[in-house]
């Protein structure tokens, strides 16, 4: 089975530079990246309905389901990275030209989603009311969060059948049955929100307990369509054929560890940035959440184009030629930088409505103009970064990444940024110009670790 515009041939690739690919090689990025792009907008508009919906309910229920979806999302960021494992070593296979293999990756993902996350998502709901003690003060959001929390973990199992879903289709250029299968999701899960948070069709009223379960609900949905999806398209490739062996189920275990850890870290990281923050001011506070949100919507076409270019590399190394394989990343990453700047223009241009949609007091909106234009100007470059972190992943060199990831954040950013503010008194645009400044300096690390090609003689 062949696969449209990835060339089969040897390429001599530039060494070090930024290369922005020829048309032939522009159609294979765009084929993989634009319905991953599409989903993960999909998945923002879904985050805002739901937050209007709630809500509804008030400020307490509000707190109460935002607090228990970060809960959430640190929680299971422990299993994300089986996307990588299986995309990694499922692109590794269809280079090799081994197609009948291609899936059974994705089939130790799935074992692997189930063996980890069962227990893990119990243990959870186990220690959700300990949790939820140390994340809040207010007794009634408490109470709520718990609630929302407990019954939303429960779909870990399912989102990592998910994301190892994700992984195999984006290498098999099948990325439009993630869109369309995250649609019919985001559709059930907002009519169940209907239904559960309001009480219709005969439903009792259940508040924010009935957002968390909508989306749980919906979860499994998503996973039961990807099964069906999978008997039709993945069994030319070994789907569900047999058991995966133990070396498959050792090196899934070897690539997809660090990148579970290294998400892990980075979401704890995010928390401990918002917490430094909130030591400055409640102003300050809600002018990060709002820069952090703005900067994820920005960012979303390097994530796409990011997974686009894991599937590229992981082929071109499984065709044994890793010039193309170099030449994919910095021709994904080129397109990219290309890409987000051409957002960041009319972003720069409008900043005062965007600013405004979010911040009303006047104070927090003074605040936020300056590092907003830094952020906006420089976003580029985080860009870049994102391409080259995923080009690792999809080389099958997650330890590189977790190391680069964890150390610039938790050894340089974070206790610096949090010195400077408990003991030299340091405001926000010093906290935020050293987190720009963190995420340029992690770019400009992976640049160069994707220069150096040591990803190249990583065995998956």
């Amino acid at each position: 089975m062949r696969y449209i515009g990835v060339p089969r041939q040897p390429i001599q690739a530039p060494d070090s530079m930024l290369h922005f690919p020829a048309a032939s090689r522009r159609l294979p990025i765009l084929a993989i990246a634009l319905p991953i792009v599409g989903g993960m907008a999909s998945q923002i508009v879904l985050n805002l309905v739901d937050s209007a919906m709630v809500g509804q309910l008030g400020s307490t229920e509000l707190a109460a389901s935002g607090i228990g979806s970060f809960a959430n999302f640190m929680a299971i960021s422990i299993i994300l990275g089986l996307a990588t494992g299986v995309q990694s070593m499922a692109s590794r296979r269809v280079g090799e030209g081994r197609d009948s293999e291609a899936a059974v990756p994705l089939d130790g993902g799935l074992l692997l989603a189930f063996v980890f996350g069962l227990p893990l998502c119990l243990l959870m709901v186990w220690i959700a009311p300990w949790i939820f003690s140390l994340l809040t003060s207010d007794a009634a959001v408490e109470v709520l969060a718990i609630d929302y929390f407990q019954i939303r973990v429960l779909a870990m199992v399912g989102v990592g059948m998910n994301f190892a879903f994700r992984g195999f289709w984006s290498t098999v250029d099948l990325t439009r049955l993630y869109l369309m299968t995250l649609l019919v999701m985001h559709v059930i899960n907002i009519f169940l929100n209907w239904v559960l948070i309001f009480g219709h069709l005969g439903v009792e009223p259940m508040g924010v307990y009935g957002a968390g379960l909508a989306t749980t609900i919906s979860i499994y949905v998503g996973t039961i369509i990807y099964l069906i999806l999978g008997l039709v398209h993945a069994r030319p490739f070994g789907f569900l054929r047999a058991l995966p062996s133990r070396q498959t189920m050792l090196t899934m275990l070897r690539v997809s560890l660090p990148a579970s850890i290294q998400q892990l870290f980075f979401a704890a990281g995010m928390t401990a940035l918002l917490w430094i923050v909130g030591l400055i001011g409640t102003n300050e506070l809600a002018v990060a959440t709002v820069l952090l949100n703005l900067m994820l919507v920005g960012l979303l076409p390097a994530m796409g184009f990011g997974i686009a270019s894991a599937s590229l590399v992981g082929k071109a190394l499984g065709r044994d030629d890793p010039a193309d394989a170099r030449l994919w990343g910095w021709n994904v990453t080129a397109l990219t930088i290309v890409v987000v700047i051409l957002i960041a223009i009319p972003s720069m241009i409008f900043y005062q409505p965007i600013l405004s949609l979010f911040l009303e007091d006047p104070v927090a909106l003074q605040i936020a103009i300056i590092p907003y234009f830094i952020s906006v100007t420089l976003i580029w470059l985080d860009a870049a970064g994102l391409i080259v972190i995923n080009s690792h992943l999809g080389a099958g060199d997650s330890a590189s990444v977790m190391r680069i990831s964890v150390v610039c954040q938790w050894c340089l950013f974070l206790p610096l940024a949090w010195y400077l503010v408990t003991f030299q008194g340091q405001g926000f645009l010093v906290v935020w110009v050293m987190q720009v400044g963190y995420r340029i300096l992690q770019a400009i690390w992976f640049m160069w670790s994707w220069h150096r090609g040591q990803w190249q003689h990583v065995k998956v």
